[in-house]
């Protein structure tokens, strides 16, 4: 009697093993491809990464290593984090965009590191000078400049080292009609002393797919503004680290022909850092067509309750989101109350009053009157689909406080509580942070803001 002899498991025939990956959803086929060297081996096809996005950890040495050799040829975007201050991690990545310059399947790359203000162009470390020339742009230019397979997103991760370099990165596009997503909004070393960039309106109308773009405030002029009434954009991220005299400005006509030609725009303006620009925010940069959608204001160490004042008259119509945020070991004897004494209106409670498309209020390092917070909820109920505060006065009685709470959920439609500081990101605690620190939760606002 013959009998029929099954080949191994961890012998079949890589192309039989390839189909039957085919049928597998992706989370299966990556459990089947931890079984053996060789069903891992099959995995490791285009077919099976689509849309791959990878996040590449360059301290860490087994990872870094198998990017190089095998996932650099598969994912089609990458997120890139490393140390901007380590001159070994620096040469790590120089070899890695090098590297990807020449993988056809890379149409998305994004930078991220704990030290994004480092002074343009370059940085003097305590072992070498880093020239962000070499081992930044030149491969950033290898990559950008391929017309088979071009770019689609980029994201310099808001280091002003390689933001400073904006024009020669449009400039160097092979295809700047695919790109269609590209952050050139940067965090600044010192928000009140650094070097403006300048971005050639014509190399930014080639970018003709251009759908979400990031840059910094001085470097946006009626010219530039103009420029991009011919690009689909959807969004449009402004980041303020300082108001510059010879700055013009832009006019109100120019904000009314920006708002009819993107009238479903999103427009996000941040203030980083900007401690001067804040105090005149309603005078040199806001305007009243200005179609602003989303204003975050970051640890500015002020409270301008007459720029509140001012958007809830004058930007009524388009605003839905605003956010103004310190840190609460600086602003812990701040009752938000003592700044509105000259207007006797809390502006928050007349913004959600006045503001009709409404949906986010965030107001972190301030105290916050609890009958104001009723008063919000009252006037925007369900349709604030997000109240965040964390510091409330505590003048009430307890009993009185679980009242107010109560009323605020019965609002909203949902269960809500202020933040409870054990609950608080760092940057916004009763302890002092690092730098690296606020920089990075500003960061991942950003980057959460342009949708990645």
């Amino acid at each position: 009697m013959n009998r029929c002899v099954l080949p191994a498991w961890d012998q079949l025939p890589f192309v039989v093993l390839g189909k039957i990956y085919n049928y597998l959803e992706p989370q299966d086929r990556l459990n089947a491809s931890q079984t053996c060297r060789l069903w891992r081996g099959v995995l490791f096809q285009k077919r099976f990464f689509n849309n791959f996005k990878f996040t590449l950890q360059i301290n860490n040495e087994r990872q870094y290593t198998f990017f190089r050799q095998t996932l650099c040829n598969l994912a089609t975007e990458v997120t890139i984090n490393f140390d901007f201050m380590n001159v070994f991690h620096i040469e790590k990545v120089r070899k890695i965009l090098y590297r990807i310059a020449r993988c056809n399947n890379l149409r998305g790359l994004h930078f991220s590191t704990s030290n994004m203000g480092i002074i343009a162009p370059g940085i003097k470390n305590k072992e070498k000078l880093i020239d962000i020339e070499q081992c930044f742009i030149e491969p950033l230019k290898m990559f950008l400049n391929r017309k088979n397979y071009p770019c689609k997103i980029l994201d310099l991760g808001a280091i002003e080292a390689l933001t400073y370099y904006g024009f020669e990165i449009l400039k160097s596009l092979g295809k700047p009609d695919a790109l269609l997503q590209l952050t050139l909004a940067s965090i600044k070393f010192d928000s009140c002393n650094y070097a403006i960039p300048t971005i050639e309106p014509s190399l930014l109308q080639k970018c003709s797919s251009l759908q979400a773009l990031s840059l910094d405030y001085d470097c946006l002029n009626e010219n530039l503004l103009h420029a991009m009434e011919i690009l689909p954009l959807k969004k449009l991220l402004i980041c303020v680290h300082n108001v510059n005299r010879q700055h013009p400005g832009i006019s109100n006509k120019s904000w009314a022909r920006f708002g009819a030609t993107f009238p479903n725009i999103d427009l996000i303006v941040s203030l980083v850092y900007a401690f001067e620009a804040v105090e005149v925010l309603q005078v040199r940069i806001l305007r009243r067509s200005m179609p602003i959608t989303h204003l975050r204001v970051l640890f500015c160490d002020i409270m301008n309750a007459e720029a509140l004042d001012w958007m809830s008259i004058n930007n009524s119509s388009t605003l839905k989101s605003i956010q103004w945020i310190d840190s609460a070991y600086k602003h812990s004897n701040k009752n938000v109350m003592d700044l509105f004494i000259r207007s006797g209106q809390d502006p928050f409670v007349m913004m959600a009053w006045r503001c009709k498309n409404l949906e986010e209020i965030v107001i972190h390092g301030y105290v916050i009157d609890p009958h104001n917070i009723v008063g919000m909820s009252r006037l925007r109920g369900k349709s604030l689909k997000r109240l965040e505060i964390s510091m409330i006065d505590q003048t009430p009685t307890e009993a009185s406080m679980d009242s107010f709470i109560d009323e605020i959920n019965t609002l909203l439609g949902h269960k809500w509580e202020p933040i409870p500081p054990n609950k608080l990101h760092p940057a916004l605690g009763y302890m002092p942070v690092t730098d690296d620190v606020r920089d990075k939760y500003v960061f991942d606002l950003m980057r959460s803001d342009m949708g990645y």
